[in-house]
């Protein structure tokens, strides 16, 4: 989650070489992962390259360097770092060329002025991260009736209340984003042990964690979203389940119990509390007064949005009491995403 206030821009425009990242971890997402390049290779503003990094899986790895084998501007990488997406794009970033490196997950598609829009952010030289809006793609077709826009998070979209327009932010959400390549020499790259690894316990927050590293070592960055920046992201059948929610917003706790180690409790939490204390409680708000003008799904919403701060906070406090024991460790890649040193939770 991030907080949010609007920002004016400025400096001379100029246009940056761009290097896009897309991680993939399975074959299942064969036809994703395809379309996820293409939308790329179609941009207004075309990238100096496309990154493909591979989370341990030779298979895929195998079948993507034969696909892309003579198809110029993409290459195809084994992720040099432990299992996880945290080092597969550490792995993109050390082997990229760009000044900036953008971010894609490997199950959307970007709308063709992405990049146009997310480099226009860095005509100021102190803005270190751009990051755009996710628009969810439902796999039944439309939102799930109970489902709220407030945790929209949750399937790794774009959320209700945030702001529109161009923002300051206190960080960028990773499935659509791009860094200042001098970023990673500031704070180093993505931690490993916070993020996702593969179709484990969907765990998240290492671009949260990343980015308030960053603001931390460089007090004068400015790190922005621009809601023209889109991207569109498939969510299948299982996540519009409320086990899937259920799953993900407990570890969302965990997760966030992670960062709070890591950089602390007050700014791991700044942009929550706002979150929990004015947005949610206005969700639940609408949810009731739709559920008593008999609108579908009213009740639901404001009962899924009870549900998912409650398992939010469960798996804060568990979260919290492993790192606390020492059970939990992290690793920060160096400079630039090479070789990763020791970092505690």
């Amino acid at each position: 989650m991030s907080s949010r206030r609007p920002y004016p821009g400025g400096g001379p425009k100029c246009r940056s070489t761009v290097s896009v990242v897309i991680c993939a971890y399975t074959e299942d997402r064969w036809e994703y992962i395809l379309a996820a390049v293409a939308s790329v290779r179609s941009q207004s503003l075309p990238a100096v390259e496309t990154l493909l990094v591979v989370d341990h899986n030779l298979p895929l790895l195998d079948r993507l360097t034969k696909r892309f084998r003579e198809t110029e501007g993409v290459r195809v990488l084994a992720n040099a770092g432990p299992r996880g997406l945290s080092a597969g794009r550490n792995t993109g970033i050390a082997a990229s060329i760009g000044e900036i490196v953008a971010f894609l997950d490997d199950d959307a598609v970007a709308e063709r002025d992405w990049l146009l829009h997310l480099t226009t952010g860095y005509d100021d030289p102190r803005v270190m991260a751009v990051g755009g809006r996710t628009v969810p793609m439902w796999a039944s077709g439309r939102r799930p009736a109970w489902f709220p826009e407030e945790f929209d998070w949750v399937v790794g979209c774009t959320y209700r209340g945030l702001p529109p327009g161009r923002v300051r932010v206190r960080n960028v959400l990773g499935g659509n984003a791009s860094f200042r390549r001098t970023a990673f020499d500031v704070a180093g790259g993505f931690a490993t042990g916070i993020g996702r690894d593969g179709d484990k316990r969907p765990l998240g927050c290492e671009e949260t964690e990343l980015c308030i590293r960053l603001s931390g070592a460089s007090p004068d960055a400015i790190l922005l979203v621009d809601d023209r920046a889109v991207i569109h992201h498939r969510v299948p059948a299982e996540r519009e389940r409320f086990g899937y929610f259920r799953t993900r917003s407990y570890a969302e706790g965990l997760s966030k119990a992670l960062v709070a180690r890591s950089v602390g409790v007050r700014r791991g939490l700044e942009s929550e509390r706002r979150y929990t204390t004015r947005v949610l409680p206005a969700g639940v708000a609408c949810g009731l007064r739709d559920a008593l003008l008999a609108r579908p799904g009213g009740a639901g919403r404001a009962g899924a949005i009870v549900a998912g701060v409650a398992l939010a906070a469960g798996g804060y406090v568990v979260g919290s009491f492993r790192a606390r024991r020492g059970g939990v460790a992290f690793r920060v890649a160096e400079a630039g995403g090479s070789p990763e040193s020791e970092g505690a939770a």
